[in-house]
């Protein structure tokens, strides 16, 4: 059984997914896209990333993961909402905002047996006080006694943080890299993306 993951302001949204069997022959990362509820209506077939589904669909109101993680986002260039995806069907998401309009692949994520490091500060640009992490964390406030993370550096891992403790809710997805400042974003709690999560 997969789930959906979408946080949009303070709400985290969670909905149950069936699980679809592993099809021989499909690739690595696929996603079928529906313009309506329940799988109905025109489709289109994503192998990786899309920056506007509306060049292929009128809109987006179902969806079934076929192989790999993808993250979904209700703007299109990977803008608004984010919502976390992997291997199920996904037959209703309306009542969690909009529609989908672009997706991006989430590499590796499934087949991924690394270590998970990031360092985290308290200010931006890597400023203030800083964490290396290695496991999730629910709350920085409870574990750091930080009100927030304003940058981080993810040395190995993709990562998922959330504007609120307890992983609710807006939240962001993070692969390797720097990330001087979020945009205005502040974060309390993050959680490593693993096969073997929702």
């Amino acid at each position: 059984m997969s789930r959906l993951i979408k946080t949009d302001h303070d709400r985290l949204h969670v909905l149950q997914a069936d699980a679809v069997p592993f099809i021989k022959g499909v690739d690595l990362f696929q996603i079928t896209f529906y313009e309506d509820r329940n799988f109905g209506g025109r489709s289109y077939d994503c192998s990786g990333d899309c920056s506007d589904l509306s060049s292929y669909l009128r809109h987006c109101y179902s969806c079934r993961v076929h192989s790999g993680c993808f993250m979904l986002y209700d703007g299109c260039n990977y803008t608004g909402s984010q919502y976390f995806v992997r291997r199920g069907e996904y037959p209703d998401c309306m009542g969690m905002g909009d529609w989908f309009r672009s997706c991006r692949m989430i590499p590796m994520i499934c087949s991924y047996r690394g270590s998970y490091r990031m360092r985290i500060y308290d200010r931006d640009k890597f400023g203030g006080q800083m964490m290396e992490m290695m496991d999730d964390c629910d709350s920085i406030m409870d574990r750091y006694r930080w009100s927030n993370c304003m940058s981080c550096h993810v040395m190995d891992g993709h990562w998922l943080m959330y504007e609120q403790p307890h992983y609710r809710g807006r939240m962001r997805y993070f692969w390797p890299g720097e990330y001087r400042n979020f945009g205005g974003m502040r974060f309390m709690s993050m959680r490593r993306i693993m096969d073997s999560r929702y």
